[in-house]
């Protein structure tokens, strides 16, 4: 059975939240909300100063460009990211870590349907730009995502725990596209199921 994991990430999301956040803070979750939602290339700083109710005036004051907007959106995946691993790291086992994490890629299930893995599809967008170097910086989230799953394969004993991680990104990677392609949550769910037992296997 599936870890109710959605609890313990919201209790540390909760205390690192508490009263309203100031306009840098309100303007980096935006940025990365609002980007998740309309793309790099269609965002403006006034697009993410209205959803961050914010002067778009204001802006520039916490950021020059777009782009140092952009970095904002990563670095608030990469909070988000260890937030979720710190409550997951909470779970006894590797085996109910692993689950949980599916668990919690399942929850968002409606979110990605309609539009993809939040950080999946920045990487794919930055990475078209000839530019930036932001591509590599959302590869190292990504990438410290991926040594934490390796570290949990690790625990469970497999010498092949790398590319057992691989794996596990790589599905949640591509269920996450076909989601959103087909505009179909169900299809995450199965998957998630699927994963799950796959897990169990391993052990």
């Amino acid at each position: 059975m599936r870890q109710p994991v959605a609890g313990i990430v919201s209790q540390v999301t909760d205390s690192e939240s508490e009263g309203r956040p100031g306009k840098r803070d309100r303007l980096a979750a935006a940025a990365a909300r609002v980007l998740h939602e309309q793309g790099v290339e269609k965002t403006t700083l006034a697009d993410i100063a209205k959803a961050a109710d914010v002067p778009v005036g204001n802006v520039y004051y916490y950021y020059k460009t777009k782009d140092q907007l952009v970095g904002a959106a990563i670095a608030t995946h990469e909070r988000n990211m260890r937030a979720l691993v710190s409550a997951l790291d909470r779970l006894p086992t590797p085996q109910e870590r692993l689950k949980a994490l599916v668990g919690a890629w399942v929850d968002q299930r409606d979110l990605t349907s309609r539009y993809g893995c939040p950080t999946g599809t920045l990487a794919s967008e930055l990475d078209k730009r000839a530019e930036g170097g932001l591509d590599r910086d959302v590869a190292e989230v990504m990438g410290r995502l991926l040594d934490w799953i390796e570290r949990q394969f690790t625990a469970m004993g497999r010498a092949d725990a790398r590319e057992l991680a691989v794996a596990l990104l790589a599905a949640y990677q591509g269920i996450s596209l076909l989601t959103n392609t087909f505009r179909d949550p169900g299809l995450m769910s199965a998957e998630g199921r699927r994963l799950e037992r796959w897990i169990d296997s391993l052990g």
